[in-house]
């Protein structure tokens, strides 16, 4: 496979260069570059109809060129045609691409804009190269990614030692951490089908080693041109919580929100959703993320689905899929001002899983229902977009499984929190400055946890977010623990107070 591409990707490269070339060099390079179009041909690396084109462009506008223009008593020297190389176009569209897991890839067609806003209209071999290239799958697939590199040093703790859930940096037997990654190949496969595929290489919060997994692997098919009704199979997130949805290279705090991130730890699981936008509003969620208001992606104005329940990377086990609906719209003011308001709820049995643990002296393994517990939650957002000034807050209440020591077993039980962020968008000539503090609590369990112990976290983090280029980002934060529950160890002893400071750097490409 790895062959075939890089046989494709330099008969591309060698069909622009031998094109451009036959405007420039002498009668017999011509018919070497003509040779070479004939061997890419019979490779089949181009068509017959493309080479056609190719040449028979070549040869309108060679001989365009020899014709005289004006009387002269000296001969004018034509300047060189300069060919625009695709692959150059294709890089340039794909960095430009917005950073976002769940829209529907416009990668094919800011490619075909950005080449073709290369090419001045005065060549047909620059033409005929673009019309050549149209449809090949190097033109629809878009590669991107980024990577975060972080250390946290606890400054001081009282109580048990600090366990923030999906952050193993924080520990005072850590340094440095890969905390993510990321590798994504996205695109069109056709004009009704979009394909996403994103590998992590990070540090396995279990193990402490380093592992290489799959986050997501879905298709997304159209019903309609515009894309306003699509459906998605496979894995990828859950709609639910706008933090959730919202891509970790867009967020500026280090870790998202326990109380929307504990209903679906990984933000993902194995399922189908339907949904639907207008094509005036997918533009502007698009826009919320290229405009660097770290918007959360397009996930529809409405979704809908089914999904197993057990989180990223694990198979339903106990028959019965989790069920879920999300309602969002991003408004825009006459003033250019974005604000996005939303409501989300979902409803399933959850089998956490259980271990052997000591409460009390006694040593025991919690039981649960065979069916699993009810879990199900409903939550409000509103986001108002830094314009520069930005606020985001979420709440959401329900019930879910949660460990009972002294019953020795896991019980339906509620819960409740959210957080509140505020933010401010610096623009200026060393790059982009996001001051930000954010609060967060809540009340509840942490069912993706072994025998779903209690959680309670009550927390506040400020920080400060520079990116000076595009590709390169660092954030500095301090947080400051009032309560926190260990979930990692029994028997969940609590962290009183903590203070920590966090530096992380991402490079995006």
């Amino acid at each position: 496979m790895q062959k075939t591409i890089r046989h494709r990707f330099w008969s591309a490269v060698l069909v622009t260069v031998a094109a451009s070339s036959l405007l420039q060099l002498p009668a017999t390079a011509g018919e070497t570059m003509l040779k070479l179009l004939r061997v890419l041909k019979e490779k089949g690396s181009i068509t017959e109809t493309e080479y056609q084109m190719l040449v028979t462009a070549a040869q309108e506008e060679s001989g365009a060129k020899s014709a005289p223009t004006a009387p002269s008593p000296v001969a004018a020297t034509p300047a060189p045609a300069i060919a625009t190389s695709p692959v150059t176009a294709t890089a340039t569209a794909a960095q430009a691409a917005a950073k976002t897991e769940g829209k529907v890839s416009t990668a094919a067609a800011d490619k075909r804009e950005a080449m073709h806003a290369k090419t001045d209209g005065t060549s047909s071999v620059n033409d005929a190269v673009a019309k050549a290239l149209k449809g090949k799958w190097y033109e629809r697939i878009s590669f991107r990614g980024y990577a975060q590199l972080r250390y946290t040093h606890i400054i001081d703790e009282d109580g048990a030692a600090l366990n923030v859930l999906n952050d193993a940096s924080a520990s005072t037997t850590s340094s440095f951490l890969l905390r993510r990654g990321r590798v994504i190949l996205s695109g069109d496969a056709t004009d009704r089908l979009f394909v996403y595929a994103q590998a992590d290489f990070n540090a396995s919060l279990s193990s402490g080693e380093t592992a290489l997994g799959m986050r997501d692997y879905y298709g997304d098919f159209a019903f309609d041109d515009k894309k306003e009704f699509r459906v998605r199979f496979g894995q990828s997130k859950v709609p639910f919580g706008w933090v959730n949805m919202q891509s970790s290279q867009n967020r500026a705090p280090m870790e998202r929100a326990d109380a929307l991130n504990s209903a679906v730890e990984g933000e993902r699981d194995i399922g189908a959703f339907f949904y639907w936008a207008p094509e005036e509003v997918r533009h502007r969620f698009r826009d919320l993320v290229k405009l660097g208001l770290k918007g959360s992606g397009d996930y529809g104005v409405v979704g809908v689905g089914a999904y197993s329940g057990q989180g990223l990377n694990r198979l339903d086990l106990n028959g019965e899929p989790h069920a879920v609906a999300r309602v969002t719209y991003p408004w825009k003011l006459d003033s250019g001002q974005y604000f996005e308001t939303g409501i989300q709820a979902y409803h399933g049995k959850f089998l956490s899983p259980v271990s052997s643990m000591t409460y009390n002296g006694a040593t025991f393994t919690p039981t649960r229902p065979a069916d699993g517990v009810v879990d199900e939650r409903v939550g409000l957002s509103f986001v108002w977009y830094p314009q520069p000034f930005g606020i985001e807050a979420e709440w959401n209440i329900g019930r879910g499984p949660e460990l009972d020591p002294v019953r020795r077993t896991l019980e339906r039980e509620t819960l409740h929190g959210g957080y509140v962020q505020i933010a401010y968008r610096i623009q200026q000539h060393l790059g982009d400055w996001y001051p930000f503090v954010r609060w967060q609590y809540f009340d509840g369990a942490r069912k993706f946890a072994a025998n779903a112990p209690q959680l309670k976290v009550n927390e506040v983090d400020f920080g400060i977010e520079w990116q000076p280029r595009p590709e390169f980002e660092l954030t500095v934060s301090y947080s400051h623990t009032f309560e926190r529950n260990n979930t990692r160890v029994a028997p969940y002893l609590e962290t009183e107070s903590a203070d920590r400071i966090a530096f992380q750097a991402q490079l995006n490409f």
